[in-house]
C-alpha cells in the first residue's frame, strides 16, 4: 500500500480523561473507543501518510502542547485498552484466569456463538485494532499489545496446532485426550458409560468455549448424547472448534492489517474499483460508445500484466488502492481533439500527476485496444506533464 504524502495540518483527536476514567458496560468512554469514533473513518487514508505522527492527541481540560508526547501516550493508553476487560473484544486467556500453566498474561480475542453474527460496531472495532497494527509496521509506533503466539500465527495465515491452544488454555484438550486413551480401540462391545464413567456422567456434543460459555457443536449438540458410535465424530467436531474459535475475529483484524497488501496492494487490478472512482470530461460520459470500448479493452481483453502497465501508464504506479474510500484522487477520462492526422492513428495521452488519460474517439473496440496497447508497451515514460524519452512513433500528441 503506497504511502501517501504529509497533507499539512495534522488532524486533532479529542481525548476526555474524566470520561475515560468512568468505567461502562460497552467500553464507550475508554480512550480506545474516543480514537475509533474519531479515527476509524479516516484510518485508511490518515494511516498511511508520511508524518511522523498521524494526529495530534488535545487533551480536555489540559494545557499540554502535542510535541509528541500526548500522542505517544494516547497509543499507550489505546493499547491499555484493548488489553482489559473495559472492552468486549478482548478476554484474558483461560490460563490468565485460573492463574495456571504459561502465558498468563495474554490476551484472546472474545468468544462469539458459532450460529450468531457478530454486531457490526465490533466487527469495526476489529477492523480498527488490525489498522493500528497496520500503522504500527509503517510508523514503527510499537503497540505494547499482549497477544499470544496463536493469534499472530492466525494473522499471518500460519496453521495453528493443539500446541498452540494448550498454550493458552492447559485443560483445552485433557478431556479429550483422557477419553481416548481409555477408549478402546478394539473391542466395540464394551458400553462407552462404562468406558467413559470415571471422567465424566453425562456427555453431549457441547464445548465449553475460552470464555467460559458453552456451545453446541452440532444443531441441537445439548440433545445429542456421545456414543460409541460417534465417538469419533465428537472428537473431531471438539478439535475443529477450538482451533477455529477465533477465525471470525482474526479476519475482520486482518482486513485492515493484511500484511501483503499493506506493503505491496492487492495482486490484481479491480477494474470495477477503478471504474466506480472514474469521472469523465467533456465530450464523454460513462454511456458513451468510446467510453463502453475502453472499459470492455480494460476489463475484458487486456491481460494482467497489460492492466499494470496501464495504471502505470496513467498514473505511475501499478497498483490500485484496495478500497472505494482508499481513493484520494479520482480518475479522469477526457476527450482529446486531434488536428493533425486521423483519431485512428493517434495515441492516448496520459497526465500521470493527475491521474488524466485523454482519450481519442476511436471508431472501434479493435482501434481502442492497438491504440492503448502501444501506448502502454511502448510509451511508459511519456505523459503530458513531462518529456518524451525515445518516442517510438511520431502519431503520439503530448503536451508539455
Amino acid at each position: 500500500m503506497t504511502e501517501l504524502p504529509s497533507q499539512g495540518d495534522m488532524i486533532a483527536i479529542n481525548f476526555d480523561t474524566v470520561r475515560a476514567s468512568i468505567k461502562d458496560d460497552h467500553g464507550l468512554n475508554t480512550m480506545f473507543n474516543q480514537a475509533y469514533e474519531q479515527l476509524y473513518d479516516k484510518a485508511q487514508v490518515l494511516f498511511r501518510r508520511q508524518d511522523e505522527r498521524l494526529w495530534k492527541a488535545q487533551y480536555l481540560g489540559m494545557h499540554s502542547t502535542d510535541a509528541g508526547g500526548p500522542y505517544r501516550d494516547s497509543i499507550t493508553c489505546i493499547c491499555s485498552d484493548i488489553c482489559s476487560e473495559r472492552l468486549p473484544l478482548f478476554i484474558l486467556c483461560p490460563n490468565g484466569r485460573t492463574n495456571s500453566g504459561s502465558n498468563c498474561d495474554r490476551w484472546i480475542p472474545n468468544v462469539y456463538s458459532p450460529d450468531k453474527l457478530i454486531p457490526n460496531r465490533t466487527k469495526n472495532q476489529y477492523r480498527f485494532v488490525g489498522q493500528l497494527m497496520g500503522m504500527a509496521i509503517r510508523k514503527k509506533n510499537y503497540l505494547d499489545l499482549k497477544f499470544p503466539m496463536l493469534l499472530w500465527k492466525q494473522l499471518v495465515r500460519e496453521q495453528i496446532t493443539s500446541e498452540d491452544i494448550e498454550a493458552i488454555d492447559i485443560q483445552s484438550f485433557t478431556l479429550i485426550n483422557e477419553m481416548e486413551k481409555t477408549m478402546p480401540e478394539n473391542d466395540q462391545s464394551i458400553d462407552l458409560d462404562d468406558v467413559l464413567s470415571s471422567i465424566l456422567d453425562e456427555l453431549r456434543f457441547e464445548v465449553v468455549s475460552s470464555n467460559g460459555s458453552t456451545f453446541d457443536l452440532v444443531p441441537n449438540g445439548q440433545e445429542i448424547p456421545v456414543t460409541i458410535a460417534n465417538f469419533k465424530e465428537y472428537c473431531a467436531s471438539y478439535r475443529n472448534y477450538r482451533l477455529n474459535e477465533f477465525h471470525r475475529q482474526i479476519e475482520f483484524i486482518r482486513q485492515a492489517s493484511e500484511l501483503e497488501e499493506a506493503v505491496c496492494g492487492k495482486g490484481e487490478i479491480d477494474v470495477e474499483l477503478l471504474k466506480r472512482n472514474t469521472n469523465y470530461g467533456s465530450p464523454y460520459s460513462q454511456d458513451a460508445p468510446c467510453i463502453q470500448r475502453f472499459w470492455i479493452v480494460l476489463g475484458s481483453l487486456f491481460t494482467e500484466e497489460q492492466k499494470k502497465l496501464f495504471l502505470k501508464f496513467v498514473w505511475g504506479r501499478c497498483t490500485l488502492p484496495n478500497r472505494d474510500e482508499d481513493f484520494t484522487t479520482r480518475f479522469i477520462i477526457n476527450g482529446f481533439d486531434i488536428t493533425n492526422g486521423s483519431v485512428d492513428g493517434a495515441l492516448p495521452r496520459s497526465h500521470t500527476c493527475s491521474f488524466v488519460l485523454d482519450l481519442p474517439e476511436y471508431s472501434s473496440t479493435d482501434v481502442m485496444y492497438d491504440r492503448l496497447n502501444y501506448a502502454i508497451t511502448y510509451c511508459s515514460s511519456i505523459d503530458g506533464d513531462g518529456n518524451m524519452n525515445e518516442m517510438p512513433d511520431s502519431a503520439i500528441l503530448i503536451d508539455d
